[in-house]
């Protein structure tokens, strides 16, 4: 057992150098490979997560303003239904303004027709009078000069 214990302490001895050797090999690409490695792996996350980040807050920047232009929009929907209904209020009234001043004219154009009808009738009356009192002479007339005869 002790020629064992005496190769197994060889065996080590023999291995020290390869321990040191690994170990070397492990700082070395810890220092030269891993480390750059995860610092460029670090920068592309944030970099990723950056542009992740700036396109949320780009969607979220273009819904405000979406919202902002619905808003707007409506607003000036709204306002161009409001001076449309003020401008049908206002041709409405006009026209029924328009509509009284034509009919007040027309109801004075009547009356003056009828009262000038009525003097026309009135003259008409006289003269059919002179002309029945003209008419009655002259049949007066004619019937007494046949008789006379």
């Amino acid at each position: 057992m002790d020629a064992t214990l005496h190769a197994l302490g060889q065996i080590l001895l023999r291995a020290v150098p390869t321990f040191f050797l690994v170990l070397l090999v492990h700082f070395y690409l810890k220092a030269t490979f891993f480390r750059p490695m995860g610092k460029v792996l670090k920068e592309r996350y944030a970099a990723t997560e950056g542009a992740r980040l700036l396109a949320e807050q780009s969607i979220e920047h273009a819904a405000v303003k979406t919202a902002e232009y619905e808003a707007a929009l409506r607003q000036a929907n709204s306002e161009v239904y409001e001076s449309n209904e003020k401008l049908q209020k206002q041709l409405a009234e006009q026209q029924e303004t328009e509509l009284r001043a034509a009919r007040q004219e027309a109801e004075k154009q009547v009356a003056a027709a009828k009262a000038e009808l009525a003097k026309d009738v009135e003259a008409a009356k006289v003269n059919l009078g002179r002309e029945t009192e003209m008419l009655a002479n002259q049949i007066t007339e004619s019937i007494l000069s046949r008789s006379a005869a």
